[in-house]
């Protein structure tokens, strides 16, 4: 059977192709291809809307919820402000509002100025910068064209990035190795600029122009760099992400790698020239003039028609594509072959990388450490958790599910979140990790202290971000955790806890504000309440005026608005609300679950058994209503408090929906995933099934919503739910006809029939 090819998630788009600099490693000038002679120096409006347009119609097609972008050069900087300013306003105009983008912009910071950093803010991009390590490494590559140094602009540059107001800016560091530097005073040069992360890149080369290999520097020299980086990096207590070793770790722990240059993972990028041609990878520029094209551009042909191209599909064979030798390796899901360029020979690239050897010794390596100091994970959990019975697949079929239920759908996400986290303890490489073995043994003796942790919606979301390789979901989140734990279980138990931007969080409980300074916590749980010792030696409690709580609201629901996992939502969150706008919540929310309660008590009862949090939203400037759930937060729902208590019961139960059917497919295959066709439904954009699935779960309960506000109400009730129920009666013959439908998939149509029929037989007036 032959598959379609995966829809392309991460771009690079080139808004500049010259540069202010001179390196002589760079893929773009130095090496083979020339094709940045014959291109515009700057990427034209044209070319922008329609790389937009692309991109976005490929985003509604594929019902992708988040895209990358990356701007990059040449030097983009060069390209000017307003450039910027347009390309994230189309973008973010040309997706779908269920997809997120990730903008980010990689520089070599000559030319990046305060101006640029308020600018990027604004716009919402985040900022990488080029940067070899300490000014005499740097200089051996990265000079202007007559030959004077770059590191002092860079390091101001980075600097700016790591003020308080752009700090959020701050992407990381990228850093090519050159094996006559000095590993460890290269890592201590970028440590002491506080990055985020840091990927160590392997210099491009192929078989025909092999990498530098100084005499007297062994057989692996590369490896053996990394790894003194890696020594270094490990007794620091890894203050900041490293792709290449977290890419190593994760994939030694049989996870996905998180580089195109190590593991099997289909690679979905493409590249987009200023003239608006599709390239594949810039490191193919390497190989041979004109290896990275396509024949294709945005004028003429969809993201759909690149991906299917021979070159991207080559790329993403995973082991298939590999040389035999390859294949026969016993550590080819980690090395995944290299980097596709690096394996290039005599135009060929069935080959070993060319790094071939010094993959082997930093996999063997890092392996190597890994089994010495890593400790047992916590007992294995069945991901799929307990089951569900037929009755109750019935129920949820219906678009209901009473208490028990759902409850059932929770302890199965639960299961699923112990799941994430002890992958993300197994992927962490720590020699010793004082919060997870404090988890471990808070398990064993209070485990309901532990599940109340373990059960809040933004854990499994931190856990989500972890896996994904996000950057900026730290370790230090498993203290928190550890901490919170320690405090419910009230034994007595300590554990060391972060301080981020004078905070300290400890999930489901609160926050104390401490101010700068303040780097780490004790924190210590009792029968008496919890005491936090800071490494400055000034001592918190349970009653200290600068902790702040938890709030509930309506029937118990936690209103989150201080955790620093809870932005997962497509809308912004809004910060600690004052005590007014708390008790404007509290009010509304009880009145709508009254509200609920009564007219709607088949939905209300299982959404009081699920319903744990609810996340304020920033209101939207235009007036309308906003409200999401998402996919990772099971318990959670996120609204912007609107105008009545009518209103906000109506988004509690339609978000819920969203939550239930989540759960749902966690673990129950309901439609076939590879379909790639797309449905009109609700008035909305074209929709993949997986959406449609979810719109028709969702106005189940929105037409039953409707439904009992018509008897007796007002006629704009009456209108609404002829106008809802039409609706849903289309969508679930769209659904039912799909042909996309697993045999429970048609049992859960043949439920919302169900459900959709009545409505129809009932009469308004």
């Amino acid at each position: 059977m032959t598959f379609p090819p995966p829809p392309i998630t991460q771009f690079v788009l080139k808004v500049h192709s010259r540069c202010d600099l001179a390196c002589d490693h760079c893929y773009v000038y130095e090496h083979a291809d020339t094709g940045w002679r014959s291109r515009p120096r700057v990427v034209g409006d044209a070319v922008l809307a329609r790389v937009a347009e692309r991109i976005g119609e490929h985003a509604a097609a594929h019902g992708l919820t988040a895209v990358g972008v990356v701007l990059h050069g040449g030097e983009p900087l060069l390209a000017g402000p307003e450039v910027f300013r347009r390309a994230a306003g189309l973008l973010r105009a040309a997706l779908p509002e269920v997809c997120e983008l990730d903008l980010r912009v990689h520089t070599n910071g000559v030319r990046l100025d305060a101006a640029y950093c308020e600018l990027f803010d604004e716009l919402g991009i985040r900022v990488g910068i080029s940067l070899d390590g300490d000014r005499a490494a740097n200089d051996r590559h990265r000079r202007f064209a007559n030959g004077r140094s770059s590191h002092p602009q860079v390091l101001r540059a980075v600097g700016l990035l790591r003020e308080p107001r752009f700090r959020h800016l701050y992407g990381g560091l990228l850093c090519t190795v050159d094996v006559v530097n000095d590993p460890v005073a290269v890592y201590r040069a970028l440590a002491e600029l506080e990055p985020p992360a840091v990927d160590f890149l392997l210099p491009h080369a192929t078989w025909e122009h092999p990498p530098e290999r100084p005499p007297g520097a062994g057989a692996t020299p590369y490896a053996d760099w990394l790894l003194a980086v890696h020594e270094r990096w490990e007794a620091d207590g890894r203050p900041f992400a490293v792709r290449t070793f977290d890419s190593v770790h994760r994939t030694l722990s049989g996870l996905p790698g998180l580089s195109e240059a190590l593991g099997l993972e289909p690679v979905d990028l493409v590249v987009l020239e200023t003239d608006g041609t599709y390239e594949q990878a810039d490191s193919l520029k390497t190989a041979y003039d004109g290896a990275p094209g396509t024949g294709m551009d945005v004028f003429r042909h969809s993201l759909d028609e690149v991906a299917g191209h021979p070159g991207m599909a080559a790329r993403q064979s995973g082991l298939d594509g590999l040389s035999s030798e390859c294949r026969a390796c016993p550590v080819v899901r980690s090395c995944g072959g290299g980097l596709y360029a690096h394996r290039y020979r005599e135009g060929s690239f069935d080959r070993p990388s060319v790094y071939c050897a010094d993959l082997r010794a930093l996999i063997d390596g890092l392996a190597a450490r890994a089994g010495a100091v890593r400790r047992p994970a916590a007992p294995a959990v069945d991901l799929a958790g307990p089951g569900l019975t037929d009755e109750q697949l019935d129920e949820l079929s219906l678009g209901l599910g009473g208490p028990e239920t759902v409850r059932a759908l929770a302890r199965s996400q639960l299961a699923l979140t112990r799941t994430m986290l002890a992958a993300v303890h197994g992927s962490s490489g720590l020699a010793r990790s004082e919060a997870w073995e404090l988890l471990a043994e808070l398990d064993a003796v209070e485990p309901a202290a532990v599940d109340a942790v373990f059960a809040h919606p933004y854990v499994r979301a931190w856990a989500a971000r972890r896996l994904s390789g996000d950057p900026g979901a730290g370790l230090g989140t498993l203290a928190e955790l550890a901490a919170a734990a320690a405090v419910r279980a009230g034994r007595g138990d300590s554990v060391v806890v972060p301080v981020r931007d004078g905070v300290l969080h400890l999930p489901t409980l609160g926050r104390l504000l401490l101010g700068g300074g303040v780097r780490e916590a004790l924190v210590t749980g009792g029968r008496d309440g919890w005491t936090a010792r800071m490494d400055d030696g000034a001592v918190a409690g349970s009653g200290d005026p600068r902790w702040q709580s938890i709030r509930r609201v309506g029937r118990g629901i936690a209103l989150e608005d201080l955790d620093p996992q809870r932005a997962v939502h497509r809308w912004p969150v809004e910060e600690r609300l004052a005590a007014a706008e708390y008790l404007r919540w509290d009010g509304d929310l009880g009145a709508a679950a009254d509200l609920l309660d009564r007219d709607l008590p088949e939905y209300a009862a299982g959404l009081w058994a699920g319903l744990s949090t609810v996340t304020p939203l920033q209101r939207r400037s235009d007036g309308r209503d906003v409200s999401s759930a998402a996919r990772q937060a099971f318990g959670a729902v996120a609204i912007a408090r609107p105008g009545s208590a009518e209103t906000l019961a109506l988004l509690l139960v339609h978000e819920f929906q969203h939550v239930k059917l989540g759960a749902v497919l966690d673990r129950e295959e309901l439609y076939d995933r590879g379909d790639t066709r797309v449905f009109e439904a609700f008035g909305l954009t074209p929709r993949p099934i997986g959406s449609l699935f979810q719109a028709v779960y969702a106005h189940l309960a929105v037409t039953a919503f409707w439904g009992t506000r018509a008897h007796g109400g007002t006629g704009a009730a009456r209108s609404k739910f002829t106008y809802w129920r039409a609706l849903t009666d289309e969508a679930v013959d769209l659904l039912a006809d799909s042909g996309a439908l697993t045999p429970l998939g048609k049992r859960f149509a043949d439920g919302a029939r169900a459900s959709v029929d009545p409505w129809l037989r009932t009469a308004v007036g």
